[in-house]
């Protein structure tokens, strides 16, 4: 009857025993569950705030550290430290009238940055506004070329100012920021333009070459030909073009030539502003 008790009582305690372990092992199991999820969330956490700063930088909400500075002895854009000189910047002046629009959509298939120069004329209608949002929602910076794109040297200082003021809030009602960069019609900048475009927090610039609005140069063949090889091509080189028919014919081989020559197109996010 002794010998039944005590087998009786050392089974109940291994079973005991193996019921404490099998709690322990869940009990060590869960606690380490809380943790991988934890960490789980944690890196995904990190990943997402990762993925919201590149997005941020994609949007131009975050800034990006300068790689060119504008040279303003010929308008050219020259590397800081070791960024590749083998470079140009296309810019596109009297936006959005016309053509615009198909060229952004050329530049965008070929993956190659520009600056758009609007003109605020060219935004007093809906389907111009909706153009130009297009165009900067597909990536393109937008530039200041002043309202009524008059000759800045024949107006007074305030209607200097409201040329390049108004635009500016008119342009940021449309696509919610202000320009960074800014050039005068016909390149005629006076103290006072310059002192009204850096308040703004603008890059004043003008550019190295452009042809397109030359007799000789209004054909897709004759401009492609001119803006490749023009003895003013060289490192960082600003190359102006505008909304023209010709232009939006040309530029898909304009941009192929200079790449075929080892050119990268400037990306202008890249460059120093005020701003």
């Amino acid at each position: 009857m002794i010998n039944k008790v005590l087998v009786l009582f050392t089974f109940v305690s291994f079973l005991f025993m193996g019921c404490n372990e099998t709690n322990l092992d869940q009990t060590e199991h869960e606690n380490q569950k809380s943790v991988e999820t934890a960490t789980t969330v944690q890196d995904e956490s990190r990943h997402g705030k990762d993925l919201k700063v590149e997005t941020s930088k994609t949007d131009g909400e975050m800034n990006v550290k300068a790689e060119y500075r504008l040279d303003k002895d010929d308008w050219s854009f020259k590397p800081i430290g070791n960024a590749n000189p083998k470079v140009v910047l296309l810019t596109f002046d009297d936006a959005p009238d016309k053509y615009s629009l198909k060229i952004a959509k050329t530049l965008k298939r070929h993956e190659v940055p520009a600056i758009f120069f609007v003109n605020g004329h060219f935004l007093e209608n809906d389907e111009n506004k909706v153009m130009l949002k297009e165009i900067h929602e597909m990536g393109f910076p937008i530039g200041n070329h002043t309202y009524s794109h008059v000759n800045l040297k024949e107006l007074s200082e305030k209607e200097q100012e409201r040329e390049i003021v108004k635009l500016n809030n008119l342009v940021e009602g449309i696509i919610g920021e202000r320009p960074k960069y800014f050039r005068a019609p016909f390149g005629s900048n006076t103290d006072h333009s310059i002192k009204a475009a850096e308040k703004e927090k603008m890059l004043v610039m003008n550019w190295t070459y452009g042809y397109d609005w030359e007799k000789g140069y209004q054909d897709k063949k004759a401009l492609t030909e001119i803006m490749r090889n023009s003895p003013y091509l060289g490192n960082g080189a600003n190359l102006l073009m505008h909304d023209r028919k010709w232009t939006s014919e040309a530029i898909e081989d304009i941009v192929k030539g200079l790449q075929k020559k080892g050119y990268k197109i400037l990306d202008p996010e890249l460059i120093e502003t005020p701003a």
